[in-house]
């Protein structure tokens, strides 16, 4: 016969306990995959990652050829397409020191124009690799440097003969000699004249940061200097005669001075490299202003 198992044996307490048990754990595992479930819900759609985009940067070759005998002289690489043509030229100027920027002339074809500084590598390319033809521009020189060396001579050329070197005019001349009033205005207004250029242009004129080639300064100061030496030895001469028809004659054209010498425009050029730059020149009423001074002082040697 079979025994009935009595509930309140201890293995059968153990066998519910167990039951129950496995009953909690089912009934757990569920309310947590149904809350899962929900939130999954309540998030909506999952969206994928957007992908890491990579730019990817074209960089340019310059070529840079002689134009002369069409040479290659160098290969400027890596230059970014935003890159200006004043960027390759620093750029060729550290991989060929005795090119300095300012002397550097680039062509984009044989027989063509200067290409401005200002122009982008990206305007010219038609493949990576671009090819431009290099021109020496000789010595070059600033536009502030040019015009305070041009005027800066006359000023001091002019005090030279003023003060009659011995090694200009006969000392013993110059001691008899009376100086006439008209010589002292002479060097007044000469000095006046210059002075102000000189000041127009350090605080007056706002040049560009083009430059000019050394041989049109010296063809500049050749001019002026030159010009100024042969006036100034005719005036501060020891035998040198006032003008003829006298105080009138000073006064008319002292008055000429005053009118015309305030007269002074800017005009632009453009110099061999093609950057269009300001600079002042004299109008035609300035050019006058010489026929006016010399009239005044006379031009008479005994």
């Amino acid at each position: 016969m079979l025994k009935r198992q009595n509930p309140s044996t201890p293995e059968h307490r153990r066998d519910l306990a167990a039951d129950g048990g496995a009953l909690s754990m089912s009934h757990n595992d569920s309310r947590s995959f149904f809350s899962l479930s929900q939130l999954v819900l309540s998030a909506g759609r999952i969206k994928p990652s957007p992908a890491l985009k990579h730019s990817k940067i074209t960089y340019f070759e310059v070529e840079i050829v002689d134009v002369q005998s069409k040479k290659q002289i160098c290969i400027v690489d890596k230059v970014p397409p935003a890159s200006t043509l004043l960027d390759v030229k620093h750029k060729f100027h550290k991989a060929c020191p005795q090119w300095y920027p300012s002397r550097v002339g680039l062509q984009l074809e044989h027989n063509g124009p200067f290409l401005k500084d200002s122009v982008s590598i990206q305007s010219l390319a038609v493949s990576s690799i671009v090819t431009l033809y290099f021109t020496d521009l000789g010595q070059q020189v600033g536009w502030t440097t040019f015009f305070l060396t041009e005027y800066t001579g006359p000023l001091l050329i002019y005090l030279l003969f003023y003060v009659r070197l011995s090694t200009i005019y006969d000392q013993v001349e110059s001691r008899k000699s009376f100086r006439h009033p008209v010589v002292h205005l002479a060097c007044f207004c000469h000095c006046l004249h210059y002075i102000r250029h000189l000041l127009e242009t350090l605080f007056v004129h706002k040049f560009s940061e083009g430059h000019t080639p050394l041989k049109n300064m010296i063809k500049g100061c050749a001019f002026y200097w030159g010009f100024t030496s042969w006036i100034a030895y005719y005036i501060n001469h020891p035998r040198y005669t006032p003008p003829s028809f006298g105080h009138k004659q000073v006064s008319y054209a002292a008055l000429a001075f005053l009118e015309i010498e305030p007269v002074f425009q800017v005009q632009p050029t453009t110099p061999s490299r093609g950057s269009s730059c300001w600079y002042p020149v004299p109008t035609i009423h300035m050019r006058y202003m010489t026929f006016f001074c010399l009239y005044a002082k006379g031009w008479v040697l005994d």
